[in-house]
């Protein structure tokens, strides 16, 4: 019996070929990350594989319902297997968090799930390193994330020429809207920006709205990411917003054969 599209199994080495998943791969991957974690002072937790719908949809709408594994459980309750972490971490710590002395600094290695179309790099399961800072306003705690993603990528034996290191923060992009933008008062540009960052335009004028957005005011762009052993996305830290400031690091696990040569297929989606 063949398994499920979009899913793998993970064996331990010598593996029986070099298309299969190799288990000691992972766990190394694990391991380092764990290890970097640890050092900069974060504890581990984990949460349940399967939560209510309602944990996503009230977070992300009802359209998130598509991307899901979701169903009805014998208790006729809706349910999903998880897409992500944050929610979850968000429950655990709005239901416990004057337990924790602050700052609370956390890490997970969860396995995630998304009914998505296959694609090379992107499978309907992963694993993700996540790490979160609660209850600190200062700036350094976004420093502090920003050196434990670097590290852990350095952990895995990759340097400056296999990675880079992309901010991201809804904030600072409004801010930025709306000190450029010539008609700012009737907010324009971040209004567009707001409708294109959700989603609710249509394909067909997303392109029109971006060339309107840019005419508004300053723009600018950024260079493309260098290629890491020319597959899938580069890593990727952001900051969480006010719930707290959060970076995740999403990897496609290597084959024992490419572990050998360096960098091999090692890469972060």
């Amino acid at each position: 019996m063949e398994r499920l599209p979009g899913f793998r199994d993970f064996y331990p080495e010598p593996l029986p070929h070099a298309d299969v998943w190799s288990a000691d791969a992972r766990q190394y991957i694990f391991d380092r990350w764990r290890s970097v974690a640890r050092r900069y002072g974060f504890r581990e937790y984990d949460g349940p594989p399967l939560e209510p719908l309602e944990l996503y949809t009230t977070k992300s709408g009802d359209e998130i319902v598509g991307q899901l594994y979701n169903f009805t459980d014998k208790g006729d309750r809706a349910v999903a297997l998880r897409p992500e972490m944050t929610p979850t971490l968000a429950r655990m710590v709005a239901a416990h968090a004057r337990n924790y002395k602050k700052p609370i600094k956390w890490f997970a290695i969860p396995q995630l799930f998304r009914y998505e179309r296959q694609q090379k790099g992107r499978l309907r399961e992963h694993f993700q390193f996540n790490a979160d800072i609660f209850g600190e306003t200062d700036p350094s705690a976004d420093a502090e994330l920003i050196a434990l993603l670097i590290d852990s990528l350095r952990a895995l034996k990759l340097t400056a020429n296999d990675f880079v290191i992309r901010l991201s923060s809804r904030n600072a992009w409004q801010e930025f809207f709306q000190r450029g933008t010539r008609n700012a008062e009737r907010g324009t540009a971040p209004g567009r920006f707001r409708r294109i960052e959700r989603g609710r335009e249509a394909p067909g004028d997303l392109e029109p709205r971006l060339h309107a957005v840019r005419s508004t005011g300053r723009w600018f762009s950024l260079p493309a990411p260098r290629s890491l052993g020319g597959h899938g996305r580069r890593p990727r830290a952001h900051r969480g917003g006010d719930a707290g400031r959060s970076v995740q690091l999403r990897h496609r696990p290597v084959h024992a054969d490419h572990r050998a040569g360096g960098r091999g297929d090692r890469e972060a989606i």
